[in-house]
């Protein structure tokens, strides 16, 4: 056995690193795919199936069908006819010759709604299929979180005049003509970049060149990893009762907003694949060493030294998210008769009556201005400006005007998607 010698030098522990588990109650990450058509999944009264593609033409070609299928996606139309006239009633649980399943068990969700889906909005899925919440999500959520911080508390962390809320407000005024064409990326320029980016690299005293970008700020020193998959699981709770986590499933996201008496208003329907009883992990990882080499050119100082640190920064974060959305649905009122659709938000109130915010963050899907930009600390005024330029006008109301809730299974509107909690394992 080979001793290792006195002399060998110890790596330095640089890294810290925090296992989180990540619970939320129903959540939806968007895939690169926004809309499937119904060529792309088939739905039953109960179930949606997402068809393995290769599988499924495979299978098609052996039976001679595969002509009839192009046909069906050139003219847009459902397959359900086409799978029962060559599989049989059990398509289902069809398989190639090789074995495979046309419809594998893990691209199978439960169907909570009884409205027939034309468009279904996906979630996003690894390489093997599976669901799960890409670490980009999760590290852009914490990043927003920071901006959000380091912007409400600009005095404590010395934050120049020229990035405090006061400048970008005045700067979002004199732009606003502009605002439209280039909304999506106008916080980077406006204070985003300046926020993360005004910073040197001094390594052993002296400074180091680096590269400018997205990729090359001090949220460089923060690694976050993807999800373990979300595979849906039976689990036994405290009280002995049986139930699933992460279990998929395809339901109706009510979009509403109200009446100037504070009446809901029905405006759309969007049939959204989610995840209900989310839960997971992933890893934190802060390389402490490296943020330690940053330097502003005026003195800013880093608003965290550890995980533990950004975790409070989202969980304060999350709070004023919480507050806002409190106050919001303490006005609506119901509307049992809007358009077909019974608005009883009654569940929503309930949900946000605590005080205290009871998630870590919001992330994903329908988050929101308030979940996905600084909105909440801008002027009143000017928040319903930008969004009556960018987006729906509709002057005279608070901004955002809408919200985004979920029917359960029972047909009642139960849910909010996107919450989520965060605990150190």
């Amino acid at each position: 056995m080979t001793q290792a010698p006195d002399f060998v030098l110890t790596k330095p522990d640089v890294y810290k690193t925090c296992r989180i588990q990540l619970t939320s109650p129903i959540l939806h990450i968007g895939s690169a795919v926004s809309k499937l058509n119904p060529f792309e999944c088939v739905q039953t009264g109960r179930r949606v199936y997402l068809p393995d593609q290769n599988a499924l033409a495979r299978a098609l070609k052996e039976r001679g069908r595969l002509d009839d299928f192009i046909q069906r996606v050139e003219d847009r139309g459902d397959i359900t006819s086409l799978l029962e006239d060559t599989f049989g009633d059990r398509w289902q649980t069809a398989l190639t010759s090789e074995g495979d399943r046309l419809f594998p068990e893990h691209l199978i969700s439960a169907k909570w709604t009884g409205e027939k889906i034309t468009e279904l909005r996906p979630m996003i899925r690894n390489g093997l299929g599976q669901l799960y919440i890409p670490g980009s999500s999760l590290k852009g959520a914490i990043r927003t979180a920071i901006a959000y911080y380091l912007l409400k508390h600009a005095e404590r962390f010395n934050v120049p005049q020229q990035n405090q809320i006061s400048a970008i407000e005045s700067r979002l005024r004199k732009s606003m003509g502009e605002l439209r064409h280039r909304a999506k990326f106008t916080d980077d320029s406006l204070f985003m970049n300046r926020l993360f980016a005004d910073f040197d690299l001094i390594y052993q005293g002296k400074p180091v060149s680096a590269r400018e970008g997205p990729n090359t700020d001090f949220m460089r020193a923060v690694h976050v990893t993807d999800s373990d998959p979300l595979i849906e699981q039976e689990i036994v709770n405290k009280r002995g009762q049986k139930g699933a986590i992460n279990q998929a499933i395809t339901t109706e996201v009510i979009v509403s907003s109200h009446f100037p008496d504070w009446k809901a208003k029905y405006r759309a329907s969007i049939y959204t694949e989610m995840v209900r009883l989310a839960q997971t992990q992933f890893t934190i990882t802060l390389d402490e060493t490296m943020l330690s080499w940053f330097r502003h050119s005026q003195r800013m100082t880093l608003p965290f030294q550890t995980i533990e640190d950004l975790l409070k920064i989202c969980q304060e974060f999350a709070q004023d998210q919480w507050d806002h959305e409190h106050y919001y649905w303490q006005e609506v009122k119901n509307n049992p008769n809007a358009q077909g659709k019974n608005l009883d938000f009654s569940d929503i109130r309930t949900l946000y009556e605590p005080e205290q915010c009871p998630f870590s963050l919001r992330v994903g899907w329908a988050s929101g201005m308030a979940g996905t930009t600084v909105n909440l600390l801008l002027d009143d005024n000017l928040r319903m400006e930008i969004r009556d330029t960018c987006g729906l006008k509709a002057p005279g109301f608070e901004a955002p005007k809408s919200r985004r809730t979920v029917v359960g299974s029972s047909g009642a509107i139960k849910f909010v998607p996107g919450w989520v909690k965060f605990k150190v394992v």
